[in-house]
């Protein structure tokens, strides 16, 4: 796993949580990394259609919206 706990745990905080378990953490950071990678892949993928090597904001936020659709 790439993302960290304590953010996560932040994120929890945030939201409200007055409590979190460990495992729900956990789970959470798994599912985001999920979910950041599967943006990811989008995202270059647009970069590569549009003929860039590089991905750019706007490649992030159309792989988003494009994911949302699915």
């Amino acid at each position: 796993m790439e993302i960290t706990l304590k953010p996560v745990r932040r994120i929890f905080k945030r939201a409200g949580a007055k409590r979190v378990s460990d495992r729900a953490i956990k789970e959470l950071a798994q599912a985001s990394e999920e979910r950041a990678k599967a943006v990811l892949v989008e995202a270059k993928r647009l970069s590569e259609h549009a003929g860039r090597r590089t991905v750019m904001k706007q490649d992030v936020k159309m792989a988003r919206k494009t994911l949302e659709k699915k």
